[in-house]
């Protein structure tokens, strides 16, 4: 029963000590990043390994983001994801992948995921891991103002392939849920000669927390309250997303609520439609309170989901 949690550990305390780390200076290292997303309630694997086959059917989602519109050279972010549970139902197998670009640099990232769940606590507590790689490509030729020779930009980008891990945990039950998980566990830096160096250190971990419940009024309305929370040990980063959210269900067809984005002062609308007991569509709008609305018209994100499989029903809605 424990055999794929102990897999999972053995791995997680071996892997940081494979590359040990190193003070590298900041304006070597390669900043992955991670994107900011809205609707991550209804797309948790692109936060959390681990939520991998917590919907107990094969689960696909596809996303749309424009971040900043109005500001030439914004983020354009593309997600796809999928995840099942397995036969036994302890495991689950998913991949997630996701494409940007924003001014001349374009990158992709595309992970698999493995998740076990165990059964506790009248819900289920899940571990998770991913391994895949980031891909990033920046072309010069596309900045105005560049003739060749030039000598900072002497010649285009090498694409970066630079191959990593995360990890997560996640308990859910059909009235809460809680996660946190590590997006990545190696970084990176430029060595010189457009080459590129990983390495492992702990102080640059970031930390992804999400918690959220569901409140039953009557039969027709549900409050969902959550929040999240993501942290940097780096000091340059500290806290860079904060949300609270807020959503009323109305008959389980309706999603209607909003978040408050304190880090950047941003407020998010959010309205679903559960089409079919299978079929959700979403559409969220940021709106920049803070300096951002001197530059931006805000920006915008829909998501669509499906879920095959005869386990969901309108009889049986699955809120996380």
């Amino acid at each position: 029963m424990y055999r794929g949690i102990k897999i999972l550990t053995f791995f997680l305390l071996l892997f940081p000590m494979v590359l040990s780390g190193q003070g590298f200076n900041d304006s070597s290292r390669i900043t992955l990043g991670y994107p900011v997303y809205s609707q991550y309630l209804h797309n948790g694997l692109m936060i959390n390994p681990a939520y991998a086959g917590s919907r107990s059917a094969l689960s696909t989602a596809l996303s749309y983001r424009v971040q900043w519109m109005g500001t030439k050279g914004a983020p354009v972010l593309q997600a796809l994801s999928l995840h099942t549970p397995m036969k036994n139902d302890r495991v689950a197998l998913g991949m997630k992948a996701r494409f940007m670009q924003y001014g001349v640099t374009r990158s992709a990232s595309i992970f698999g995921v493995y998740a076990y769940h165990i059964r506790m606590a009248g819900g289920k507590l899940s571990f998770g891991l991913k391994a895949g790689a980031d891909i990033s490509n920046t072309d010069y030729s596309g900045l105005l103002g560049i003739s060749r020779p030039d000598p900072v930009f002497a010649e285009d980008e090498k694409k970066y392939i630079l191959p990593n891990t995360g990890f997560g945990l996640y308990y859910f039950n059909d009235r809460l849920f809680a996660g946190i998980s590590i997006p990545s566990f190696l970084s990176y830096r430029n060595s010189g000669n457009g080459n590129v160096q990983a390495y492992h250190d702990f102080m640059e971990y970031e930390f992804i927390f999400n918690a959220g419940g569901l409140i039953n009024i009557s039969p027709l309305f549900r409050l969902k309250p959550s929040v999240l929370i993501n942290y940097s040990l780096q000091e340059t980063k500290k806290l860079s997303q904060f949300d609270i959210n807020g959503n009323i269900i109305i008959a389980d067809i309706v999603w209607a609520g909003c978040s408050y984005r304190i880090t950047g002062q941003v407020f998010v609308g959010l309205l679903q439609f559960q089409i079919t007991p299978q079929m959700m569509a979403g559409f969220s709008y940021d709106y920049p309170a803070g300096r951002m609305n001197s530059y931006s018209k805000g920006s915008t994100e829909f998501i669509l989901r499906y879920d095959f499989g005869s386990k969901v029903s309108a009889a049986n809605p699955r809120y996380f």
